[in-house]
């Protein structure tokens, strides 16, 4: 926690769970990621946390944006983003929020099917595209499915498909997994987007853009690889797989960018347990899955959870959020610890939830308000 989280929070005075994010950590967050990967262009996901001071902040840093939707393009837009700034990087688009798109000066669509390259073509003309690909999320806390991407052996199809219809095939893409770890993630991928760069340069389209996604990690309860390490892996794996013609670079972080800027204080709504003889002590809080803590599904991520009894002897609970829904349970497969001296009525500090959680939030589940959001 920043002495500036520490310092609102001592001041705050309203009820009920609130998130605060530090802007002070973005900007160092922003610089570390220039520094480790100097010659690639940083689209910030919007997604990940789309408040407005945050997207300004980064504007004026000079970061660029990947946008899912044209509320978000409208957002980058008003933080400051100029469109040539922002590409418009879900697969899955309606035709007429491409065309918005590109009424707002939007020009460069992702896209992973011939379908969705036939509605650029109508709604985007002279459009620049470039195609997700599958890869291999090994590794990552937070794997992604196959709802995104194509196989790699289509991907030339995908952007030739693309080439006589108007648009420009510009490059590649793919996802090496929410919250990777692994360093080396990255070097699959590129290997398949070298081989589609060598395939489409034989049917005379020379790519320009490899577009290396997200994954890079917030400090949960465990170390992460500074950026710096990420950057030196991934441009070995650039020049092992392109040599001396490396592409265009862009990535697209979310999670690092602001994950660890971001602190919740909730509150400890009861702790009971579930008969006589259970010593296991259910702990619910004013905040759960439909609060903004959705990530915790499957117990992925876990974040760190302090509390003003730290020190005290501490004891195995369930943690569990406050509505009325069996699912809004947090940790129960693997119990976190807690202070046996924890009472109702306490403070709770969730750390490093500054991305995946005011969006994750419900508007008003169970009729509880959505996650309060502060920048400062």
């Amino acid at each position: 926690m920043t002495d500036r989280i520490r310092e609102f929070l001592r001041n705050r005075r309203e009820d009920g769970p609130c998130v605060v994010v530090d802007l002070d950590v973005v900007r160092a967050n922003y610089a570390a990621f220039a520094r480790a990967l100097p010659d690639t262009r940083v689209f910030y996901a919007v997604k990940a946390n789309p408040a407005p001071e945050v997207l300004g902040v980064l504007a004026e840093l000079g970061s660029c944006f990947d946008t899912a939707s044209v509320a978000e393009i409208e957002m980058a837009l008003a933080a400051g983003a100029t469109p040539d700034r922002i590409s418009f990087g879900n697969t899955i688009k309606k035709e007429r929020d491409i065309a918005r798109a590109f009424e707002l000066g939007v020009r460069l669509f992702a896209v992973d099917a011939k379908a969705e390259v036939e509605k650029v073509a109508r709604a985007a003309p002279g459009a620049r595209i470039f195609c997700r690909i599958l890869c291999d999320g090994a590794g990552a806390e937070w794997p992604l499915s196959r709802k995104f991407g194509c196989d790699p052996d289509m991907a030339a199809d995908v952007l030739e498909h693309g080439h006589r219809l108007g648009l420009a095939a510009y490059g590649v893409s793919f996802h090496v997994g929410s919250q990777q770890k692994n360093v080396e993630a990255w070097d699959g991928a590129l290997a398949s987007a070298a081989a589609i760069f060598e395939e489409c340069a034989l049917r005379g389209l020379p790519l320009s853009l490899v577009n290396l996604g997200g994954g890079f990690p917030a400090k949960y309860l465990q170390d992460v690889p500074a950026a710096e390490a990420y950057g030196e892996a991934i441009f070995r794996a650039l020049s092992r797989h392109f040599g001396n013609h490396l592409p265009e670079t862009i990535i697209e972080p979310g999670r690092g960018m602001v994950g660890a800027a971001g602190m919740i204080e909730a509150e400890v709504v009861l702790i009971s347990t579930k008969s006589d003889d259970d010593a296991m002590r259910w702990v619910y809080l004013d905040i759960g899955k439909f609060g903004g803590l959705a990530e915790t599904m499957d117990e992925a991520i876990r974040y760190p959870i302090r509390t003003e009894r730290d020190g005290d002897a501490v004891e195995p609970c369930v943690l569990a959020g406050p509505t009325c829904d069996s699912a809004d349970v947090m940790y129960e497969k693997d119990p976190v610890l807690l202070p046996v001296s924890l009472a109702i009525g306490d403070k709770v500090l969730i750390e490093a939830t500054g991305a995946y959680t005011t969006t994750y939030s419900a508007v008003a589940f169970n009729g509880f308000d959505p996650l309060r959001s502060y920048v400062i």
